[in-house]
């Protein structure tokens, strides 16, 4: 029997990033889209709870089960466990692949990670897919068999609990991407920045904008393995716990504060 993949993104179910992944999941499996009817990129792992989801089925991609959800990513993801594939079991969850990359720091704002970061929470085993080209014509094709290779292994072996894969491509031709790294996710910053301007009728408002600031100069982190040609992967986790913290704080247990 064919693995049941669920492939989902957070540029819109019409996005040419999610087509390609499509391409590439159905060859190795049974493939299910529920992905958002307009982009939803920064959402992070919002979720709707003050309005109806509307969930339509949709003839996007040529032989594939497809819906768009008016939800964020995670509303995808949630609304693919418990209502489309409500009695079948996912074998992968696969997001993406996203115009642009999701490197170091911007996993927590990213709506294609947050996806990932739902079917992890639900024991499924996910990956979120960037490439580092921002343009709606990019060229996905050189990173097809990367994108493939990674589903393979993780159809095949087991996550340990709670893991999902942040994985970063070039933007390169085929014959200049010099492989695949495990890496870890640099320390690097946004910098804020706010425009602020005024509306048609005077009102204030607030633009925001930034720079990525690259402060971690180690060569085992995504950012350079990504920078230097690598297809970049990232296992990461949900769990936020910083357990090195816990054995200073454990003074506030005793009740005099010693």
């Amino acid at each position: 029997m064919r693995p049941l993949i669920l492939v989902t993104n957070d540029d819109g179910i019409v996005a040419p990033g999610i087509r390609a992944l499509v391409e590439v999941a159905s060859e190795l499996g049974d493939v299910v889209v529920v992905a958002p009817d307009s982009p939803q990129s920064g959402k992070g792992h919002a979720i709707t709870i003050h309005d109806p989801l509307r969930l339509n089925k949709v003839k996007v991609f040529p032989g594939i089960e497809a819906y768009e959800c008016s939800g964020t990513p995670v509303d995808c993801v949630k609304i693919a466990r418990y209502v489309v594939l409500k009695d079948r079991t996912i074998d992968l969850c696969v997001s993406g692949i996203n115009h642009g990359n999701n490197l170091s720091i911007s996993i927590l704002y990213s709506g294609t990670l947050s996806a990932a970061m739902e079917g992890s929470l639900e024991g499924i085993r996910s990956i979120g897919f960037s490439l580092d080209n921002y343009s709606f014509d990019a060229d996905f094709e050189p990173s097809k068999p990367w994108v493939r290779r990674v589903m393979e292994h993780s159809l095949a072996k087991p996550f340990q609990p709670g893991t999902l894969l942040n994985v970063n491509l070039p933007n390169l031709p085929a014959d200049l991407i010099r492989g695949l790294k495990v890496c870890r996710q640099a320390d690097d910053r946004w910098v804020e920045k706010f425009q602020e301007g005024r509306d048609p009728r005077g009102q204030p408002y607030y633009w925001l904008g930034g720079q990525y600031l690259t402060m971690d100069d180690g060569t085992d982190t995504d950012v350079w393995a990504v920078k230097n040609g690598y297809v970049a992967v990232v296992p990461a986790m949900h769990d936020l716990t910083n357990y090195r913290a816990m054995a200073d704080l454990q003074v506030l247990e005793n009740p005099a504060g010693r």
